[in-house]
């Protein structure tokens, strides 16, 4: 006896269609990308046309907001904080992090409580991190200052949160033990997709370990690299906690990013406008740090280590 399968209804066929339940496994995702990203996104470059304030809704005034930043002599210097806090940090993280996860890749003693050691810092919350940091830093109970001092180097304590440029390298010192591991983690995940084999050819042929890094480990590893560095550029050129518990911007402005001042001009000075200006203004940078990634980095030929055409 031949039993027949009940007909299919629109929705069954809807749910065989994997175009269609794909789109529907992304649909809660997608929404939540939508009221938390997209949302704020659209909102805070409208703003960034008004002259909104806490408390009194603005009217478009174009790009006067824009106008008046350009001449702002305080949202320049936090441009050019913001540009040198994200370039110095992330070469330097992205050196430790290669140089540490070529370390551990090795075949180490207690190999996997170094991996978890590594990362501390990074599962660290920040704000714990800034407030560690406020003390190694302070001013009269440094213990830097304090060692300094005993190893006869210095003859009275330094002064890291208040002067210009010691302030800049001290919170940039700060990011670099925050942001370290994820690079250091990420890279070491890469390392290991790669074949050990490719290693031992390399080997036979007489290459160097630096060769072996250079013409192996390099550009199979370059997919990973321009991932980590457009993650790490993102994450450095929008830091907001970390400099807002360590310094507030100061002293002098010399440590406010464009996050802090936007900030600062938002919330603590009541210019909602303003302050959405400043963050709008921010989004080319962080779109130019994605494209060279996407066009440079990913370079299919330089992937395969073939030369640039």
């Amino acid at each position: 006896m031949t039993v027949l399968a009940p007909p299919q209804t629109a929705l069954s066929r809807a749910l065989d269609n994997r175009t269609v339940l794909g789109l529907l496994f992304m649909l809660p995702a997608a929404t939540l990308l939508l009221l938390f990203l997209t949302y704020p996104l659209g909102l805070g470059t409208y703003l960034g046309f008004t002259d909104t304030k806490i408390g009194r809704s603005g009217v478009w005034i174009g790009l006067e907001n824009y106008e008046y930043l350009w001449g702002d002599a305080v949202t320049r210097l936090a441009l050019f904080n913001t540009i040198f806090y994200t370039s110095v940090a992330s070469v330097i993280k992205f050196g430790l992090g290669l140089w540490l996860a070529l370390l551990l890749n090795k075949h180490l003693p207690f190999k996997a409580f170094l991996r978890a050691i590594v990362l501390l810092p990074f599962i660290v919350p920040t704000a714990l991190s800034a407030i560690a940091f406020w003390w190694i830093y302070d001013s009269q109970f440094s213990i830097i200052s304090w060692a300094l001092m005993r190893m006869g180097v210095i003859h009275e304590y330094i002064d890291f949160l208040g002067q210009p440029w010691a302030a800049r390298f001290s919170t940039i010192a700060a990011n670099i033990w925050r942001g370290v591991p994820f690079v250091a983690i990420t890279l070491l995940a890469g390392l290991q997709t790669i074949s050990p084999s490719f290693y031992e050819a390399a080997s036979l042929d007489g290459a160097s370990p630096w060769q072996q890094f250079r013409y192996v480990t390099l550009p199979l590893l370059t997919p990973i690299i321009a991932v980590v560095m457009t993650f790490s550029v993102l994450f450095t050129f929008t830091d907001f906690q970390l400099i807002y518990v360590l310094t507030r911007g100061g002293p002098l402005n010399s440590t406010h990013l464009m996050a802090t001042l936007s900030f600062q001009r938002a919330i603590s000075g009541g210019s909602l406008g303003e302050g959405a200006a400043i963050a709008t203004a921010m989004v080319p940078f962080l779109l130019a740090a994605i494209l060279i990634s996407y066009f440079g980095l990913q370079r299919r030929a330089w992937q395969q280590g073939a030369a640039d055409k």
